[in-house]
């Protein structure tokens, strides 16, 4: 009875959403851009390869650098909802586009944790000049291989509380990231930038090891700022531009505020970051849908990766964090914030400030809406107004002139898929995240950048009058392939990318 009126009601929502979408006018579908009223003066070349060059404001040099922030984003019919944009990024099969081949150097910080850094191209496979920009990558919220294999396993739970593996869980493999990173760091005779790039794993992610009572959390962040002390000692000359996604840009934006005039990314750009962790948590455990589906199929994600690494987190029996891995592994079906409140408040990061009193308390300290005023570089934020995990947009940004937000109706959470001029479905923000990159990578000037200066340690890499934060490299790592692992609910159906009638089919099996 009930999986009858499921699918009654999957259908009746498929026609009227289909319906609706078909009736809309394309000025529906165009972003929406934000400035503040005076916006930062930026130093560009006056074109490609030329040596003079000129002043623009952010919002001019979005406007005519970054075109397709002007130009309508229309989903493909068959995914016209936030909630099925967000669903074919776990169903969909990746596995065939946009291949990376990194090279992975892992990092051992202060406190014995351990970091992930894929670059690509691996220095094996294309030399490029010291001095090719490099793009700064963090992920969203878990990277967990084994996970994702499991979701992959528990394909007839989708919809009741699996939505685990792509937008809602991550690392340097996931085919948002390679959405940008395979044409970014394409040639440039090939129609690339000819960029390099590094993808910060956290730990316990893609792989990475837990060598510490640590993880990691929407606020911290040592861990990025170690690792650009290692990407900078490796790439002096190099200008670095930050990418985040999801969690990931919740801590890219915490460093961006963090460092300020002394940043050493030239940079940033952000999509689909939670900002106000209090009124998006208040969202998703308000709702009874959003609750049971996503609320939980995030905590299930994060509870799993305690539980591959438990042996690690409880090194030292008498710390919190080993005392709070017995208690989140006997939760039943968590939801996202009964996960904050056992586990994330205590080892989402150093001491101080965690543990938190409460995850509430915890997502005040974390959210990064209240950071924006303190952006000292061009930034722009993508977000979609169907978003179902990310439901609170601080578009007026703190009224900084370094921060533009740009936003779409539909897209849902890291989606934004819609259907190619050769019939292919691909990602609308590929466009204008590449038009962004082109503009501040190589026509934005930047006369210094290199921030506050380095010191060795006992081996480790360090910021001079800083002693908190530090990393060394360590043995390990090697050739990492970005598409293992990427084939998806739907991969055997025939092609990379399914037919409409092959996602009904989908919709069927689920109900």
């Amino acid at each position: 009875m009930l999986s009858s009126i499921l699918l009654a009601l999957v259908v009746v929502g498929l026609g009227v959403g289909v319906v609706l979408s078909l009736g809309r006018n394309a000025d529906y579908y165009r972003p929406v851009l934000y400035f503040a009223k005076v916006t930062e003066d930026i130093e560009v070349l006056q074109s490609s390869g030329s040596a003079e060059t000129k002043v623009e404001t952010l919002g001019s040099l979005i406007e005519h650098r970054c075109p397709s922030l002007s130009r309508h984003f229309k989903p493909i019919w068959w995914l016209f909802s936030g909630h099925l944009q967000t669903a074919y990024s776990v169903v969909g099969d990746f596995s065939k586009v946009d291949t990376v081949e990194y090279e992975r150097t892992l990092l051992r910080t202060l406190d014995g944790g351990t970091l992930g850094l894929d670059f690509t191209p691996p220095e094996n496979v294309r030399q490029l000049p010291d001095n090719t920009p490099i793009i700064v990558v963090l992920h969203g919220l878990t990277g967990d291989d084994a996970l994702l294999d499991g979701s992959r396993e528990r394909s007839s739970d989708f919809m009741l509380g699996y939505v685990s593996n792509e937008a809602l869980a991550s690392g340097s493999h996931e085919s948002y990231v390679r959405a940008v990173l395979s044409p970014a760091c394409m040639p440039a005779s090939g129609g690339g930038l000819g960029y390099r790039a590094v993808v910060v794993n956290f730990r316990g992610c893609a792989g990475v090891p837990v060598t510490s009572t640590q993880l990691y959390s929407a606020g911290h962040t040592e861990d990025i700022r170690a690792a650009m002390y290692f990407i900078r000692k490796r790439y002096p000359e190099a200008l670095l531009l930050g990418l985040g996604f999801s969690l990931g840009a919740s801590v890219l934006t915490h460093y961006v505020a963090e460092e300020g005039e002394d940043c050493r990314l030239a940079a940033a750009c952000v999509l689909a970051c939670p900002w106000d962790l209090v009124k998006n948590s208040e969202a998703l455990e308000g709702n009874w849908f959003h609750r049971h589906v996503y609320s939980k199929a995030l905590g299930a994600n994060l509870q799993a990766i305690v539980k591959q690494h438990a042996a690690g987190l409880t090194t030292l029996p008498s710390h919190p964090v080993a005392q709070a891995v017995a208690p989140t592994l006997a939760l039943r079906s968590p939801a996202l914030k009964t996960f904050d409140e056992t586990f994330t408040r205590i080892a989402g990061g150093s001491s101080p400030p965690f543990p938190f009193p409460s995850a509430r308390a915890y997502y005040i300290w974390a959210s990064s809406h209240t950071v924006l005023p303190r952006v000292r570089v061009p930034f722009l934020a993508i977000a979609a107004e169907d978003d179902p995990i990310v439901q609170v947009l601080p578009v007026h940004a703190g009224r900084n002139g370094c921060v533009a937000f740009a936003v779409t109706k539909k897209g849902g959470h890291l989606g934004w898929f819609e259907r190619g001029a050769n019939g292919t479905i691909g990602r609308w923000f590929t466009r204008p995240v590449l038009e962004w990159l082109k503009a501040v990578g190589s026509d934005m000037v930047v006369r210094e950048r290199s921030g506050k200066p380095l010191k060795e340690v006992d081996g480790f890499l360090m910021e001079v009058g800083r002693d908190n934060v530090g990393c060394k490299q360590v043995e390990g790592g090697g050739r990492v392939i970005g598409t293992e692992g990427e084939e998806g609910l739907l991969a055997a159906h025939e092609g990379n990318l399914p037919s409409s009638s092959g996602l009904f089919d989908d919709l069927r099996a689920v109900v």
